[in-house]
């Protein structure tokens, strides 16, 4: 496929001049760190299913990552070929990235949780040729989703099936090539402008969107975001957000080797075994949504671990309530950071170790490096100190495009991108988010795509009319609701019957609503539209509607 940037050409020549694009592919870092210390940790893999821990070096991963390499060259996949990565925190997620980017292949993740109705859309819209599936995770079988699917993915021409952490299982599916390494990748090596990371990102609309990185908007992101908050290669990198999504994959994959740190990754979420992982690894850094900070700091197994390894704990996707902060940084010792970021750019906005602890739960950052944040009214005027309005952002990180849709770029012309979020501005240049402009609940760091379940709701026999609104929720910081009227004809609709309904249709679970209003009438403005507001003041005053 041909990968079109869309980035303006004077935005890209700006950010060559500047260095804020280093034209450093992750497999450059990648060499730089298997020739300074082969016999380092890469990766430890902690798999559940198999209660096994996979540890592997540099010089052992290089050599993996030279047979897959080698290996998907011989199976046809080509420069600007989509790879589908549908794998949970598995070791075997980075040898693929690698792999991918060393013969100019591009990585496509799709969350674990996607299913059968997800899937029929990304992995053509991708014109996906391979994709990489476990043979059961979490009790489904995904090779008999993607057998099902096969119909609707005319390009899919590989499934590849892993079956468990052992490397030498895994190598099974590359047989030795015999190709010449070098010569193969010398004709393959992507410039770093090419696109090689294709993620979708859920919004407003029924059909998700590709967001599409290249080399130098993801590492450029890395260099300044390391410098921020002072990491460096003896970090130990703990991951339990999923690699399929870009903080996962951003800072939990590609960052170690940036830095030529080890990466721990976290198939499933587990705070007390996260507090034997931290001990035992001596872990120092990690990075993921607000519920797992909270999960952490409440597990009782903290007083019984030695957690004090473990520096900064990054947290973003949620507000920071102040309790937590204070709870966290008491029971774990560690400094809390609060990270404000997008699919679209990756981390954009972070407080610094060395701020106070009311600019981390009254905030959601300063600028990186490179990134600008500015708040503004609907005429794109600036708004003063402290008053609400649109956030924007613009810098070297942002994404190059929309697979296929450019018409959704809307960057303006000296490239400031609408984020879809309110926000205030500081006096001290730091941002609070306010709220979201699109209509998007964020569960646990994770966006709903609130119109998709809206429409598949409608189309149950008994519903009427229906409308998913956020309500607030310790942990989570949002869960969906839905509120629904029926059909005069209707018998009733329970919450039971509702998730059955989802269920048969194939939606991914985690967009569940997970609580049901039937009501008579939605309040509506003269014009017809569903005041969601109203049913947002319902909940949170705690009035059944």
């Amino acid at each position: 496929m041909a990968f079109e940037l869309q980035t303006p050409p004077a935005r890209i020549d700006y950010f060559k001049r500047s260095g804020l694009w280093p034209n450093r592919r992750v497999t450059d870092c990648f060499d730089a760190a298997v020739a300074a210390h082969p016999d380092r940790a890469a990766i430890i893999g902690y798999d559940s299913q198999a209660a096994a821990r996979v540890s592997l070096t540099y010089a052992e991963l290089g050599r993996i990552v030279d047979r897959v390499a080698l290996g998907l060259i011989e199976f046809g996949i080509k420069p600007g070929d989509v790879v589908s990565v549908q794998l949970p925190n598995y070791w075997q997620f980075a040898v693929l990235h690698l792999a991918c980017v060393r013969i100019g292949a591009v990585t496509n993740p799709l969350m674990p949780i996607f299913r059968r109705r997800e899937l029929s859309f990304m992995l053509p819209f991708a014109e996906a040729k391979a994709v990489f599936v476990p043979r059961r995770y979490r009790g489904f079988d995904y090779p008999a989703m993607i057998d099902a699917l096969r119909g609707d993915a005319p390009d899919l021409r590989h499934v590849f099936v892993i079956d468990g952490p052992d490397p030498a299982a895994f190598l099974a599916l590359f047989p030795d090539s015999g190709r010449d390494r070098d010569a193969e990748y010398a004709a393959r090596r992507p410039d770093p402008d090419d696109v090689s990371l294709l993620l979708y990102t859920s919004g407003t609309t029924g059909q998700p969107k590709g967001v599409m990185h290249n080399q130098n908007t993801l590492i450029g992101n890395l260099v300044k975001f390391v410098e921020r908050i002072e990491l460096g290669p003896d970090d130990i990198i703990l991951m339990p957000s999923p690699l399929a999504h870009l903080t996962g994959f951003g800072y939990g994959l590609v960052m170690p080797i940036f830095l030529g740190a080890t990466a721990v990754l976290m198939d499933v979420w587990d705070p007390a075994k996260a507090a034997r992982i931290i001990q035992d690894e001596r872990a120092t850094f990690c990075m993921a949504s607000t519920p797992f900070l909270a999960d952490l700091a409440n597990a009782p197994a903290v007083d019984e671990c030695d957690v004090a390894s473990l520096r900064i704990f990054l947290t973003a996707g949620a507000p920071i309530p102040r309790v937590l902060v204070e709870r966290a940084q008491t029971r774990l010792g560690a400094t809390v950071i609060a990270c404000w970021g997008m699919t679209e750019n990756g981390a954009a906005a972070m407080t610094r170790p060395s701020d106070p602890p009311d600019k981390i739960f009254e905030s959601d950052g300063g600028a990186l490096d490179g990134m600008e944040v500015r708040v503004v009214d609907d005429n794109d005027n600036t708004v003063p100190v402290d008053v609400e309005g649109r956030l924007q952002v613009r810098g070297a990180f942002n994404f190059v495009g929309y697979l296929k849709r450019p018409e959704l770029f809307a960057t303006d012309a000296d490239g400031w991108f609408d984020t879809g979020d309110n926000a205030r501005m500081r006096p001290d240049g730091y941002i609070r988010i306010s709220g979201r402009s699109k209509d998007v609940i964020i569960r646990g760091g994770e966006n709903i795509p609130v119109v998709e379940v809206e429409e598949l709701l409608y189309r149950h026999p008994a519903v009427q009319d229906a409308a998913i609104v956020a309500m607030p929720d310790e942990r989570l910081g949002e869960r969906a609701c839905a509120f629904v009227t029926l059909k005069p004809e209707a018998k009733g609709l329970s919450f039971q019957e509702m998730v059955a309904y989802l269920s048969e249709k194939q939606m991914a679970r985690n967009y569940f609503p997970e609580r049901l209003e039937v009501i008579d009438a939605m309040p509506r403005t003269a014009s017809g539209k569903i005041q969601k507001f109203q049913l947002r003041e319902r909940l949170e005053q705690g009035v059944k509607a």
